[in-house]
């Protein structure tokens, strides 16, 4: 009797009692469960509709957090460590798929970046960077390496005897040679390059040389050198240079601003002075000095954004104009000097001297160009040149005079005045 009511009252509710009550939102069994469900659609896909794929989100009204994995222990093994599912970390890294977003929009081709990295390099350094080597180590680094090249300069100074200046000399003997054999190759190189032939030795033209040059280099002190001589068939340029090792290249137009042998010894005089005054390596080394302090300033200008290219070619520049040249002035002088003594202790006539460069500066006006502001250039002005060698023929004057041959250059000299004259010498 008591049991009947109860079964009626099971049946009518039917419906009702089987249908499972929906738990409010806010709980958070609720929340943990659409998360599960979620996962479980994203796995499933091929058993649900393609509508039911997206993941649950948590509605804006929520107050309280929802679970994860730290709060609740058992979603361990079943979310993933980033919260999505494996098929959707599928889809975002092959198919530009992300939540809530869509497909992502396709990104600018590597090709087309590099391109633009190039059109906006960046500093080489910033000056934020260097703010950071503000430190023990950097400092030290810093004290370490001018001290060291503070130590290495001074051990390589020396003093020039005919003028009595101080300079840096980094070069010894034999890598000066090994320096002339690359320079030999490379002038030979260039000759062969423009088609300029060399005179062989028995050309009347080599043969002059060769003999004004066997009577200035006992008195030049370098007998030891292995002296060549090249003459080179180029009416066209006045020039003459002696490469390190001994190698002396004479263009034949500077024969014909020679009128005697006097003048040609003047210009071979001189070259032979370069080798004995060590002006290439002393040019040598100021190359390696100039391209420190270049690369320091490319360095240097880096945290600033500046150009290297810039900065190296008015860099270069300055440093030209302002120790460059005036140096290479200074050794014309010193090597217009030891050549000019040279030259009158070899018999020569130390007037031939001015005289020669009275013929260089009448040729350089007759071509038109004009001559090179001197401060520009990196040989003395030939006025300059001129007015220096009238002061220095005085001392000429007495080097020859007490040569060994100051008997045979009296009667020398009497017979070209008796050749000029038309006087006649009796025996």
């Amino acid at each position: 009797m008591l049991s009947a009511p109860r079964v009626r009252a099971f049946v009518a509710q039917g419906s009702a009692v089987l249908r499972r009550p929906r738990a409010p939102t806010s709980s958070p069994s609720y929340q943990i469960r659409s998360i599960r469900n979620g996962i479980f659609r994203g796995i499933a896909v091929h058993n649900v509709p393609s509508a039911r794929l997206r993941l649950w989100t948590t509605p804006p009204s929520l107050t309280k957090p929802i679970a994860t994995m730290e709060s609740e222990p058992f979603l361990r093994g079943v979310l993933p460590r980033n919260g999505l599912s494996r098929h959707v970390l599928e889809q975002r890294r092959f198919n530009n798929y992300y939540p809530g977003r869509g497909p992502e929009k396709p990104r600018m081709g590597d090709s087309q970046q590099r391109s633009d990295d190039w059109l906006n390099p960046k500093p080489l350094i910033e000056w934020r960077g260097i703010r950071t080597f503000h430190n023990r180590t950097f400092y030290l680094f810093v004290a370490v390496t001018l001290g060291s090249g503070a130590i290495y300069y001074f051990a390589h100074l020396e003093t020039v005897p005919v003028s009595g200046r101080t300079r840096f000399n980094a070069y010894g003997p034999e890598r000066l040679r090994e320096a002339g054999e690359m320079e030999f190759k490379r002038v030979m190189w260039e000759l062969e390059k423009k088609g300029v032939q060399i005179l062989p030795d028995w050309d009347l033209r080599t043969v002059r040389v060769r003999r004004v040059m066997a009577r200035l280099i006992p008195f030049s002190g370098m007998q030891d050198e292995d002296w060549e001589v090249f003459v080179v068939n180029d009416p066209r340029m006045a020039n003459a240079f002696v490469i390190p090792g001994g190698k002396v290249f004479v263009f034949s137009g500077i024969l014909n601003l020679a009128r005697n042998d006097s003048g040609l010894a003047t210009v071979l005089s001189h070259e032979i002075a370069h080798n004995l005054a060590g002006h290439h390596g002393e040019r040598l080394s100021q190359d390696f000095g100039t391209n420190i302090v270049t690369y320091a300033l490319i360095v240097l200008g880096g945290a600033f954004g500046l150009s290297p290219l810039l900065i190296q070619l008015f860099g270069s520049k300055v440093l030209d104009l302002s120790f460059g040249l005036p140096m290479s002035r200074l050794q014309e002088s010193e090597a217009d000097y030891i050549g000019l003594m040279m030259m009158a202790e070899a018999c020569y006539d130390p007037h031939e001297a001015a005289g020669f460069w009275q013929m260089m500066e009448r040729a350089e006006r007759a071509k038109g160009g004009g001559e090179v502001p001197e401060w520009m250039s990196t040989h003395p002005a030939n006025a300059n040149r001129i007015q220096k060698m009238q002061e220095w023929l005085p001392q000429a004057l007495e080097k020859r005079s007490q040569s060994d041959c100051s008997s045979t250059t009296a009667f020398a000299d009497l017979f070209r005045h008796a050749l000029r004259t038309g006087q006649i010498l009796v025996f």
